[in-house]
C-alpha cells in the first residue's frame, strides 16, 4: 500500500510541475493519458480506461481553467 501510494503521490507532483512547461492540448493530452495508464495500472484498474480517461481530462484541463497561466 505504501508503494502505491507513493507512486501516486510522485506522478501527481510529476503531473502538477509539468503543467508551466506543456503549452498546447495535444501535449496535455499525451501527458495526462500517459499518467492516467500509469495511475490505473498502479491502482489495479485497466491502463486503457485509465489513458483515455487521462487523456481526456489533459486536454480539457485548460478549458476548466486547472491548468491556466
Amino acid at each position: 500500500m505504501f508503494t502505491k501510494n507513493l507512486v501516486l503521490s510522485g506522478l501527481l507532483l510529476a503531473g502538477l510541475s509539468a503543467c508551466d512547461t506543456i503549452n498546447n492540448d495535444l501535449e496535455r493530452g499525451v501527458v495526462g493519458a500517459a499518467a492516467g495508464a500509469a495511475i490505473a495500472d498502479a491502482t489495479g484498474n485497466d491502463g486503457t480506461k485509465g489513458a483515455i480517461i487521462g487523456g481526456a481530462a489533459g486536454v480539457f484541463c485548460d478549458d476548466a481553467g486547472i491548468c491556466r497561466r
